[in-house]
């Protein structure tokens, strides 16, 4: 396996590491001095001035669509798998300013590899352009929904019409004002197999029948984009927003979230990267007991873990690319579950560490420790819990021993 960045993908590295050190990180003081002045007032999802002109200057520079492959700048996963830690040292702020969020990422990539040119026209275009926003609407709050078997919304043909019923929640996304489109995943069979009930469709946020109920916190932290509980109440939408054909929800939604599990774990090493930073440089400027923090053995020993922990999850993550790159991703199932196990639980431990080392300061909004560890304990639910996970990889390991 090679895990060496090819040329191309180093200058970008180059490229993106500047950006991130030049723009990003000296605006994240005024992205929250913004964001919290939106808050007081009431509209906590306006999007802070600062990420539009980011925006405009990460174009300028190329830094614009990283993570699909056959774009002009043609980097593979294992590529961009690198861009994806760079950006993790500014969760908030480096993925948008790119045009690689999600749930953004996904869905482009979904349209891209499965919309009709009706849909990329009118939906991809404006996403790649970073005009708009998405949202992802597949689980549910009545129902387990890491089993997508038990989801209950129902998208039920009506002659050249869907009409859909049912409720979501964790939508991420759609609290935006810029969200523009949903892809909601429903059952438009129940009479078919176990995995080929479900469908995918998009559906404008504007249609009539769409109700944003509210938006959910997560651990108390109040995202800009929002993860909105929203109802669907004989939601009609043309049959020509189906994506795929009847019955692919589950391959739809397989095809979706390889891919991103890489960019997502990699997002969290590199804050774990960050945190473990933030923590060495806390610990050389604080003293207990008559010597520095990072001459006590408990706080030595944190370092030295994290740098092992954070280098073994990098590999398994590249390892995980690499095989996409070069065998699918259906060859890399085993990979990509384990990196989604491995990786938020190594980067929740280092966050958890540096939060220690700093005491009250924190768990304060004076440093990002905080905030990052509720996104990497949230990650360890999203796109399947750890539980899941687990689960397929014991299978897989099973296999060859059960008849």
């Amino acid at each position: 396996m090679e895990f060496s960045l090819s040329p191309k993908a180093t200058e970008y590295a180059v490229k993106l590491q500047a950006f991130l050190d030049n723009e990003i990180l000296p605006a994240e003081n005024l992205y929250h001095q913004q964001r919290t002045a939106f808050i007081a007032a009431g509209t906590p999802h306006k999007l802070p001035p600062v990420i539009e002109e980011l925006k405009q200057k990460a174009k300028a520079q190329g830094l614009w669509n990283l993570f699909l492959p056959h774009l002009d700048h043609g980097l593979t996963v294992t590529d961009y798998a690198t861009l994806a830690e760079i950006t993790g040292w500014s969760p908030d702020i480096a993925p948008e300013v790119i045009n690689c969020a999600a749930p953004d990422t996904g869905n482009m990539e979904l349209l891209d590899m499965f919309g009709t040119p009706e849909q990329k026209k009118q939906w991809l275009e404006p996403l790649l352009a970073g005009e708009i926003r998405s949202g992802f609407a597949m689980t549910e709050p009545d129902v387990a929904s890491s089993d997508a078997r038990n989801i209950k919304t129902s998208i039920t043909k009506d002659g050249d019409h869907y009409v859909i019923n049912g409720v979501k929640w964790w939508t991420t996304g759609a609290m935006d004002e810029r969200c523009k489109i949903l892809i909601v995943m429903g059952k438009t069979n129940l009479q078919a197999e176990d995995h080929k009930q479900q469908s995918m469709i998009l559906v404008p946020i504007d249609t009539p029948g769409v109700k944003v109920i509210r938006n959910l916190n997560v651990l108390g932290f109040i995202d800009q984009h929002g993860h909105a509980e929203i109802s669907f109440t004989d939601v009609r939408v043309p049959a020509s927003n189906l994506i795929g054909s009847e019955g692919q929800g589950f391959a739809l939604a397989q095809a979706r979230l390889g891919p991103g599990r890489i960019h997502h774990c990699m997002r969290a090493i590199g804050m774990a990267e960050r945190a473990l930073q933030l923590m060495i440089k806390r610990s050389l400027t604080r003293s207990t007991f008559g010597k520095e923090l990072a001459r006590q053995g408990v706080i030595q020993e944190w370092i030295a873990r994290a740098r092992v922990d954070i280098e073994q999850a990098r590999l398994l993550v590249l390892k995980a690319a690499w095989i996409i790159d070069n065998q699918g991703a259906k060859a890399a199932r085993k990979e990509i579950a384990a990196i989604k196990v491995a990786v938020p639980r190594m980067a929740e431990r280092i966050i958890d560490h540096a939060i220690q080392t700093y005491g009250g300061a924190g768990v304060s909004q004076d440093t990002p420790l905080a905030a990052m560890y509720a996104g990497v304990r949230v990650l360890r639910i999203v796109d399947g819990p750890d539980e899941v996970h687990l689960r397929d990889i014991a299978r897989l390991e099973l296999k060859p021993y059960i008849s």
